[in-house]
């Protein structure tokens, strides 16, 4: 049986679909076999994996509001092994509709349950607010990464996270645990930074990511070429620490393959450098 995780943050601009995306491609490319789920209104998860939401005929509106079953939605991007449950505009619309329904809290994890067994790791983009879409992400996993800045506001916006999931677990998710806060944008050179992340570490000990996500151009590019940034490049910074995050998920050492030399140099008789 697959694994359910929930990317979340009630703050924007945290790269919540940033961190959905990169994971799910490297995973992906681990021969993991990968389903995300884009509940975020916006749908930059569709759009990052290159998809167009104009060509969308089935989204997670319909999973969500059971006009469709989750498996008529899924579709297969380019990259390997990754499929997604695509979002469009309609689900700006979800929150309104949901409250006349029945178990409104229960209806995605009500669908992920039929498909669950056919992915090693299934990740919801939740949408940036506490709201009852959010709800239906947490519900439905089994854990939750929190991608977070390391800046004051964001320390704010953690503790009103951590009531939410306590609220979830103690009558919804009973399973329900902090997969891991993983700070992005992270510039360890400023005080701040450290002093956000001490702080963090001191209340949730154990639950930090050690990789930290750099602020990094590559990362930014990616999504206007509809590629996660290990797609686009490779041996960057930012495509390197999302590699380092999985493997923190997998439980494997925080090690990056080493990287071939192209050319060798050593000394001739002379001192000269010879190739």
């Amino acid at each position: 049986m697959g694994k359910i995780i929930a990317v979340a943050n009630q703050k924007g601009g945290v790269g919540k679909t940033t961190t959905v995306i990169n994971i799910a491609a490297y995973l992906g490319s681990r021969d993991f076999k990968i389903l995300c789920v884009d509940v975020d209104p916006q749908g930059n998860t569709t759009t990052g994996f290159g998809i167009k939401k104009k060509s969308v005929s089935i989204s997670a509106y319909d999973v969500i509001t059971g006009k469709a079953r989750v498996q008529e939605a899924i579709l297969s991007t380019e990259f390997e092994n990754v499929s997604i449950v695509p979002a469009t505009e309609a689900l700006a619309g979800c929150e309104i509709e949901l409250v006349e329904f029945e178990n409104r809290v229960n209806r995605l994890k009500m669908q992920l349950l039929t498909c669950k067994d056919d992915y090693e790791y299934i990740f919801i983009d939740c949408p940036p607010a506490l709201g009852t879409i959010t709800i239906n992400g947490l519900v439905a996993c089994d854990s939750i990464i929190v991608p977070m800045l390391a800046e004051f506001y964001a320390l704010e916006g953690l503790s009103q996270l951590v009531n939410t999931i306590k609220i979830v677990k103690n009558n919804y998710n009973p399973a329900l645990e902090i997969e891991g806060i993983l700070f992005t944008m992270f510039d360890g050179r400023l005080n701040l930074a450290n002093d956000v992340v001490a702080e963090v570490e001191k209340y949730f000990p154990n639950k930090l990511f050690k990789t930290r996500i750099p602020r990094n151009v590559r990362i930014s590019e990616a999504p206007s070429h509809g590629k996660p940034v290990m797609y686009y490049d490779k041996g960057s910074k930012g495509a390197e620490s999302y590699e380092l995050v999985c493997h923190e998920i997998l439980g494997e050492p925080l090690e990056l393959p080493k990287k071939k030399k192209i050319f060798s140099f050593k000394k001739n008789k002379k001192g000269k450098r010879s190739s």
